[in-house]
C-alpha cells in the first residue's frame, strides 16, 4: 500500500488516477477546487479543498492538511488549458491565469511538501505541448515547458526526493473535447492531428501514467518522459 498524493481529481485524468490508486489499496490524499461525488466515501480516501490559483494563501492552506505525513508519491495533476489563440490575441491577464495553476501553483505546493511533509516521489504531469510548439497554444505549452524546467531545478537542489515530468499522451479530458468541439482545425491544424491521432480514454492514461510513475524511478531525477515512448503497458 502506498500514499498517494493528488491535485485536480473532479474529473479526467486526475480523477481516474484517484480511482485506480484506491482499487489498488492505496491511501488518495487529493485536493482541488471541486469535490468528486464519485471518490468521496471511499475507504482510503481524503480530500482538501483548495483553491490553486490563490497563490498567496495556497502555502497557508495546504501546510494543515500535509503536516508530517509522508508520501510514497506525489502527482501534481492539476492544471488548465485556456483558450486556443495566436499568442497576439491572449492578454498578459489570461497567460498569468495558465501560468500561475500549471506552473506556480505547483511550486508554492512542492516547497509546503519540503517543508511540512515528506515525499519519496513527485512526478509532475507534463504535455507534448511543452515542446511541439504548435499554433494556438502558447501559454499552455510555455507553462508546461516552464515546469519541466522546474522539476529539472528542483531535482538538483532537493536530492531526496525523485522528480520528473511526465506526458501522459492525448487524454480525452473535458478540457480537450471543449477544445476540439470550438476550435477550427482548418486555422489550427494540431487540432486535427489530435482527432486523427490517438486519444485515450482517462482509466486507460491512468493505468499508463501509474506505470510510468514506476518506471520513472529508474530514470535521473528531473527528467522529462513521455508515456508513448516509454513502453509503459496498461493495467
Amino acid at each position: 500500500m502506498k500514499k498517494v498524493f493528488i491535485t485536480g481529481v473532479s474529473s479526467g485524468l486526475g480523477e481516474a488516477l484517484a480511482e485506480q490508486c484506491l482499487q489498488r489499496g492505496d491511501q488518495v490524499c487529493a485536493v482541488g477546487r471541486h469535490e468528486n461525488k464519485r471518490l468521496l466515501n471511499q475507504p482510503g480516501y481524503t480530500f482538501y479543498p483548495l483553491d490553486l490559483s490563490d497563490l498567496s494563501m495556497l502555502r497557508e492552506n495546504l501546510k494543515a492538511f500535509v503536516h508530517h505525513h509522508e508520501y510514497d508519491l506525489v502527482i501534481l495533476n492539476a492544471g488548465i488549458l485556456g483558450e486556443i489563440r495566436e499568442m497576439s490575441e491572449i492578454s498578459l491577464d489570461e497567460a498569468r491565469t495558465v501560468m500561475d495553476v500549471n506552473l506556480w501553483a505547483n511550486k508554492q505546493i512542492i516547497d509546503t511538501l519540503d517543508l511540512h511533509a515528506a515525499s519519496k516521489q513527485i512526478v509532475a504531469v507534463s504535455s507534448g505541448a511543452a515542446v511541439n510548439g504548435s499554433k494556438g497554444w502558447g501559454p499552455y505549452a510555455i507553462s508546461k515547458a516552464a515546469l519541466n524546467m522546474m522539476i529539472k531545478v528542483y531535482a538538483a537542489e532537493k536530492p531526496w526526493t525523485h522528480f520528473s515530468a511526465i506526458a501522459p499522451g492525448v487524454v480525452m479530458t473535458p478540457m480537450l473535447k471543449k477544445i476540439l468541439e470550438r476550435t477550427d482545425p482548418v486555422i489550427y491544424p494540431s487540432i486535427q492531428r489530435i482527432k486523427d491521432g490517438p486519444i485515450l480514454t482517462p482509466p486507460v492514461a491512468a493505468s499508463l501514467f501509474l506505470d510510468a510513475c514506476e518506471k520513472a524511478l529508474e530514470h535521473q531525477s528531473g527528467s522529462f518522459l513521455d508515456v508513448r515512448t516509454m513502453g509503459a503497458s496498461a493495467r
